[in-house]
């Protein structure tokens, strides 16, 4: 074994990667010729198809040096600078930073018509001053956004650490992170797998794989060493089971060479190689890309496959002068999509919009368009006021110094409208999000999608799984029955006829995966550990409580020596097996659903152990004492039963439906799945949150029923609905058999439990759900799934929940939330945290909606009266900066309370701001516009002080009274914005939020330093003690006034005062439905925010648009049609019209205005 060590590798790099580019009857051909059998390319590679590599740290880092490691480079993190450079991109921002400097140049042109001083002498401090705090706000909103991508960074790293395959090392079946997948690895690959590297089969069962990820084929290619023996990476495993030596990882892979490309590698190294795929006589090139071949030969390629004799061939073109002069000419577009690309998807984004962000965009565009008229409006007023009063009253001649007036007035029209836009809501979505994915890892939900965790917040109706999710997922054999006889306990070995206990101990050891074992227990005192599927674990338990080996049995009978295997799927619900007998022969094994198998056996095996007939009459004894009674009981039946096949039988082994049938009736286990103790408790909160939780399971009605009592699914009393799958499709179905929403309308209501139900049936009954218009608020479905088939349904459905434990690696890219223990509960806790998130945007709202109310008002009204504001610039940049990332830092990190779930969900229709928040909305204004207003207009009465209306000059303590009044009151509006349902107590958890504890603190003493040292730069003037207390005292009368507002009747407010409804349109927009629909979606998209031309709106887009652009791409190499297969990745790529990826340059606003024909010089 020490050559394995220190041998040379007799396979390179680019010798594998030729290999690889080989399909079907080519790659039999050439690894037959090469190396003579696949046994020689492992020894070449110097491993064992059967031991794998022995493991040891030399060698692993040997192939790593050599072979490379199965990552793909991520793109380098934003820096900070680049951060700050995208967060001054605010149009807002410009137009101030373009104000300022222009006040900041007019304050040094000497004055002549005003009076000197020192007021006079210091004008430039407050140009600086508005500078200094645009900068404060470019800080944190780039903080912000610097804190959300590690955030995401670290949501990756979970997420790649959840990637794990199965490898055979030193003989053993581990499992192992894909990252550490080495070339050489023994892998072993199942039904649902997502493949991680490339590789040859070495041994296969009903192997079939979806390669449309990767080559655009639609439907799934059955491989196996005779058909096709090539695996590729990023594809996935939808039926049967296989064993590969792997040989190509990371970048060398074909889905790596795929993203070499699309990242700008460097292609002048040993690129990408040709992908080929077999179709008939037709073979094609994907991915080529050599040195001497040149982007005009693409197109020429392109025109010549698109003519009649569609001949795969590329003109080479030695003419490296014209070669240089095509890099120049498109070096520019290059850079554009090498930026482009580089703003990948960030984990955790999603394409759709969200419940929430829909009526977020809505609202936001409707308060832009409020804040934007008040802006010009007050500009317009205080300009034309001080003409009026100027040139018209005073008679004043024209004088250069009446520019700074007229940039002072535009400067506080533009603050106005920094003020009135919600560009603080992104931010706070953004702080909530992030701040609730990372408590939800800890509650076992591993966010995949952010807008998913909003969403579950708005759930009405959750359709689950049952094994695993509402029960332990730990299953016993608890009862059996053979050889007619009902068995309640674990048989004795000596009473079962010889014959029958080897055939059920080779029924149950060779009919399971190989994967599935029973595994010593990890300390003294614990349960075995089941590894592999449950189902098939429980059987071998079995087995091993018979006090037998079921391990000494699959060592004599290897995978190898399997003549057929029929792997387990929905559509079957059984599994079967074939081996050769030694007296000449085959023997097929079978296990499967109890009804399905015992309707197919013509023979059963009585007490003597020999076969006799078995009529229908014995078959419904069977069902009705054996099969109800274990099901009624709540435990799943599986049946048992084989066929033997004589020696003169050449059975053909494709033609299932005539081999699985004429069976001879074994055994039927009764397994035991308990439900999970803390679920009745979950599933009575999930009711009592006004959620209808529904089981959607695969297993039998009885049994379904049972466990759906159980956990308090189905309610003694209550009016509701158990149906099978064949039931309900003959409900929901008219007679031509095509579903109709009316009768679906009619069934899902009052529907808890769907048993023997498939893949497409739970599909249906979420899309009839989703679609439905029963609800005026509509349903919020989320899903929970576990299989590939489940995929559909998952992405469906508005959340989709995948298991972490028992889930494929294809249900999990599906889902938008993992549940890492499988449990039901886990679920609830993400409706709890869904909530929080929701209401926490709604105390955001709530708060910033009532101080842009009172700043505007204010701000028009002193134009309009006196001619100026009492809020000058800087300080409602203060403000601004108070309520937007302060107090969304403060009000996004509410902690949840069990509270929220004694709520009914809002669903999808419903008001943004209910009319309890607008009352609260109006009714702080009401008071905080009326104390403004006195203090404006008689405050230097009641305080003694000078009056500051009319005074142009320096600052007055009337205004800064106003100022730090208006101040204060925000703060303990602050605290009243903490509820948003009405409730009195405002303190209520206040001490449990530590954030908003700090912030409310930091913001007072930052008040207390400005007003005390502001001076000129923030046009204040010190207070005394009595003045303080005042302000302190209108700012604690908003607490009083709350429970004012608190007693007027909500039932009373019009419906109208509720606004930011989500225009119904039916559902959302995933990345499951078809593609015409989503680019429907995106133009709508787009269209809204020409319509209005938003500039304001750039903080929300700037979170989704960089992932628009890249998703928008891939959607483009999912779609090739299978006659795309024939262009190589070049042609892909320039072919703009055929696959519609120009929208690239449309998904945002900000992506370089370059076209995709420019992409394949780019590349």
């Amino acid at each position: 074994m020490d050559d394995e060590i220190d041998g040379p590798f007799k396979a390179t790099v680019e010798e594998l990667r030729e290999l690889m580019e080989l399909r079907r009857g080519e790659a039999i051909t050439e690894i037959k010729n090469r190396y003579g059998d696949v046994q020689e390319l492992c020894s070449r590679l110097k491993t064992s198809p059967t031991q794998g590599l022995r493991g040891l740290a030399a060698d692993m880092t040997r192939r790593v040096t050599t072979y490379g490691k199965n990552i793909i480079p991520p793109k380098p993190p934003k820096t900070f600078l680049r951060l700050m450079w995208e967060a001054i991109q605010d149009v807002t921002l410009i137009m101030l930073i373009i104000a300022a400097l222009i006040s900041l140049g007019l304050s040094f042109i000497p004055k002549q018509h005003k009076e000197g001083g020192a007021e006079s002498e210091a004008e430039w401090f407050e140009g600086v001053a508005i500078l200094v705090a645009i900068l404060i706000v470019v800080l944190v909103t780039a903080f912000n956004d610097y804190s959300k991508e590690r955030q995401f960074r670290g949501l990756k790293d979970k997420l790649d650490q959840e990637h794990k395959m199965s490898v055979i090392r030193a003989g053993e079946i581990v499992q192992i992170i894909v990252a550490d997948i080495v070339v050489g690895d023994i892998a072993i690959c199942k039904y649902g797998d997502l493949l991680p590297a490339d590789g040859v089969i070495i041994h296969s069962n009903d192997l079939k794989i979806d390669e449309s990820s990767l080559t655009g084929e639609s439907d799934s290619i059955k491989k196996g060493v005779d058909t096709d023996p090539m695996l590729l990476s990023g594809t996935h495993v939808m039926e049967g089971s296989g064993k590969f030596v792997v040989t190509a990882v990371g970048l060398h892979s074909q889905t790596g060479q795929i993203f070499s490309l699309l990242l700008g590698g460097d292609k002048k190294k040993s690129g990408p190689a040709k992908v080929k795929v077999e179709d008939g006589n037709e073979e094609a090139a994907v991915g080529t890309y050599s040195k001497g071949k040149q982007p005009d030969d693409v197109e020429s390629q392109t025109k010549a496959e698109n003519s009649e004799n569609n001949e795969n061939a590329v003109r080479e073109n030695s003419d490296n002068n014209k070669l240089h002069e095509t890099e120049a000419r498109n070096g520019k577009q290059e850079e554009e999509l090498e930026k482009l690309l580089q703003d990948r998807d960030e984990p955790g984004e999603s394409e759709g919009k969200s419940v929430l962000q829909a009526k977020l965009t809505k609202l936001a565009i409707q308060i832009g368009y409020v804040g934007c008229t008040v802006a010009v409006l007050t500009t317009i007023i205080l300009i034309v006021r001080l003409c009026i009063v100027e040139f018209g009253i005073e008679k004043n001649e024209w004088s250069t110094d009446y520019i700074s007036d007229f940039v002072d007035s535009f400067i506080l029209g533009v603050t106005v409208l920094v003020v009135a836009v919600p560009e603080g809501l992104p931010l706070a979505v953004t702080i909530s999000l992030a701040y609730s994915v990372k408590k939800m890892m800890y509650d076992n939900n591993l966010v995949r999608h952010l807008d998913a965790c909003e969403t579950m917040g708005n759930a009405t109706a959750i359709c689950s799984d049952k094994t695993g999710t509402l029960t332990t997922n730990r299953m016993t054999v608890v009862q059996s029955y053979f050889c007619n006889k009902l068995h309640k306990e674990v048989p004795d070995r000596e009473s079962i006829p010889e014959s029958v206990y080897n055939s059920i101990l080779q029924s149950i050891s060779i009919n399971s995966g190989y994967t599935s074992k029973i595994m010593p227990p990890e300390s003294e005192g614990h349960l075995p550990r089941q590894v592999g599927n449950k189902t098939e674990c429980a059987l071998l338990g079995f087995i091993l409580a018979m006090e037998d080996d079921y391990q000494m049995v699959r060592d004599q009978w290897p995978p190898e020596r399997f003549i057929h295997m029929y792997t387990f799927n929905s559509s079957r619900k059984s599994m079967s097996t074939v081996i050769p007998l030694e007296t000449g022969g085959y023997r097929l094994y079978t296990k499967g659903a109890s009804e399905v198998i015992m309707r197919k056996c013509v023979q059963i095996i009585d007490e003597q152990g020999l076969p006799q007939p078995f009529s229908p009459d014995m078959k419904n004894k069977i069902q009705s004492e054996v099969i109800e009674p274990m099901a009624s009981e709540g435990l799943r039946t599986l049946c048992l039963a084989y066929r033997d096949f004589g020696p003169k039988e050449s059975p053909d082994w494709e033609d299932e439906a005539n081999i699985v049938q004429a069976l001879t009736f074994l055994a039927i286990t009764g397994i035991e799945d308990p439900v999970r103790g803390e679920v009745p408790d979950a599933i009575l909160q999930c009711q009592q949150a006004g959620i209808t939780v529904r089981m959607v399971t695969g297993d039998n009605i009885n049994t379904a029923r049972s466990i759906a009592t159980k956990c308090g699914i189905l309610v003694p009393g209550d009016e509701f609905l158990v149906l099978d799958g064949k039931e309900f499709n003959r409900k929901i179905r008219d007679r031509s058999g095509k579903i109709q929403q009316h009768l679906l309308d009619k069934v899902w209501p009052k529907l808890r439990v769907l048993a023997r139900s498939s893949p497409t049936d739970k599909h249906t009954l979420v899309k009839g759900i989703i679609d439905s218009k029963l609800n005026p608020n509509r349903e919020v479905v989320a899903v929970t799934g576990d299989g590939t088939n489940d995929a559909p349904a998952l992405k469906k459905a508005d959340v989709g929940f995948a298991m972490g434990i028992a889930g494929t690696d294809v249900a999990k890219e599906a889902s938008d939330i993992i549940l890492t223990d499988d449990n039901f509960t886990s679920i609830v806790k993400a409706v709890m945290w869904g909530r929080n998130v929701y209401d926490s945007i709604a105390k955001f709202l709530q708060f910033q909606l009532t101080v842009n109310l009172t700043a505007i008002t204010v701000t028009v009204i002193s134009a309009m009266t006196i001619g100026d504001s009492p809020l000058k610039a800087i300080q409602m940049l203060w403000v601004n900066l108070i309520m937007d990332s302060l107090a969304s830092l403060a009000l996004a990190t509410e902690p949840p309370t069990p509270a929220l779930l004694t709520r009914k969900p809002y669903g999808r229709t419903k008001p943004l701001i209910s009319r309890t928040m607008m009352k609260n909305i109006l009714g702080h204004f009401i008071y905080q516009f009326i104390v403004i207003m006195v203090l404006l207009f008689a405050g230097e009465k009641l305080f003694d002080i000078d009056n500051g209306r009319g005074s142009h000059g320096g600052p007055t303590q009337h205004f800064t009274i106003i100022f730090n009044t208006f101040v204060f009151m925000q703060i303990f509006n602050e605290v009243n914005s903490r509820k948003v349902h009405g409730e009195r107590n405002v303190f209520d958890g206040i001490l449990n939020n530590y954030i908003f504890v700090g912030v409310v603190v930091a913001t007072v003493i930052a008040q207390i330093l400005l007003v005390c040292f502001g001076d000129i730069i923030f046009s204040c003037k010190a207070l005394d003690i009595v003045q303080w207390l005042w302000c302190i005292a209108f700012g604690l009368g908003t607490l009083l006034w709350q429970q004012l507002i608190c007693s007027i009747p909500t039932k009373s407010l019009p419906r109208l005062l509720a606004i930011g409804r989500e225009a119904d349109t039916g559902i959302r927009i995933t990345t499951a439905d078809v593609s015409d629909q989503a680019d429907v979606s995106r133009s709508e998209s787009r269209a809204e925010l020409r319509r209005g031309q938003i500039l304001w709106m750039r903080g929300i887009t700037r979170l989704q648009q960089q992932i628009r652009v890249v998703h928008a791409f891939q959607d483009g190499l999912r779609t090739i049609e299978r006659k795309s297969l024939n262009n190589s990745i070049h042609e892909f790529m320039s072919n703009q019209s055929k696959y519609d990826i120009g929208s690239i340059k449309h998904d945002a606003d900000s992506a370089p205005n370059s076209t995709v024909n420019s992409a394949e010089t780019a590349l």
